[in-house]
């Protein structure tokens, strides 16, 4: 595994108070890191221990690619930077164009990090996601009307659902940026017949309507929130997709005496019991 140096931590500065420490201090790390990481790149070095080959050029997508999340359909993805004068940094919100219309996103990672993020899921000249430009004094208007509408349309959508009896449980709702689809994120016991409640829909906001059904796992990745770890849920904070995790695995680690312990708020076995399986 390759060593990683940090000297650089003062001992006297975290005894301080200052609230921006430990993130100009994981802005430093992280820095660093991607910085010997691209030496590694250049000396054509491998880390033996590691996931990713850094010899490997094949491996490494060299366009000019950022991290972006998002509230509707693309979720945390990478987005290409098609433009040369285009130069985003980290927390900027932008508009990014899907094949399904344009999103606002809010940026994660800039270039160097994303860069090695792929490398490390295999991903290499795939079609992406295409950053069109920040967001400008127009857009966040529009944005603001956006959000306000959502909550228009969140009181509409449970009074029909009650009005229909409908045994539906409103997780979240978004509107597209450019308004050409409302999404209601729903979860239920089983099927529901919610074709009425769509033309009603339909009929009230004067746009596609899509209702989309979520497991119980997806719905404590939108909502969010602290683990008993007392960390950020793993599913909201990092997993891009689910894994299977059955009682074998609580067994497995001595822990299918405690299942209900180790059951996470959506009601499922936790994530982080597949973390070391394989070890």
């Amino acid at each position: 595994m390759y060593d990683i140096n940090l000297s650089f931590i003062k001992n006297s500065e975290l005894n301080t108070s200052n609230p921006n420490l430990e993130s100009s201090y994981n802005k430093f790390y992280k820095d660093k890191v991607i910085k010997d990481l691209e030496k590694i790149k250049l000396d054509k070095i491998e880390c033996d221990n590691c996931n990713i080959n850094l010899s490997d050029e094949t491996l490494l997508d060299e366009r000019n690619i950022i991290e972006a999340n998002s509230k509707g359909l693309i979720g945390k993805h990478f987005c290409l930077i098609d433009s040369k004068d285009l130069e985003i940094e980290k927390d900027t919100m932008i508009l990014v164009k899907i094949p399904e219309g344009v999103e606002i996103a809010i940026v994660t990672e800039e270039n160097n990090v994303a860069k090695f993020k792929r490398q490390k899921y295999g991903l290499v000249g795939e079609e992406l996601p295409k950053v069109l430009r920040k967001l400008n004094s127009d857009d966040f208007k529009k944005y603001e009307a956006n959000i306000n509408d959502e909550k228009t349309a969140k009181t509409f959508f449970l009074k029909s659902i009650n009005e229909h009896k409908l045994e539906m449980k409103l997780v979240n709702l978004h509107y597209q940026f450019d308004r050409k689809k409302l999404y209601f994120y729903y979860t239920a016991d089983g099927r529901i017949d919610f074709r009425k409640l769509v033309k009603e829909l339909a009929n009230e906001f004067k746009t596609r309507i899509e209702l989309r059904q979520i497991g119980v796992r997806d719905e404590a990745k939108l909502i969010g929130g602290i683990g008993s770890c007392g960390r950020e849920y793993c599913c909201t904070s990092f997993i891009s997709s689910f894994k299977k995790v059955t009682t074998q695995i609580a067994h497995d680690q001595n822990l299918s005496s405690f299942l209900a312990k180790h059951s996470g708020p959506c009601g499922k076995l936790k994530c982080c019991l597949s973390f070391e399986v394989d070890s």
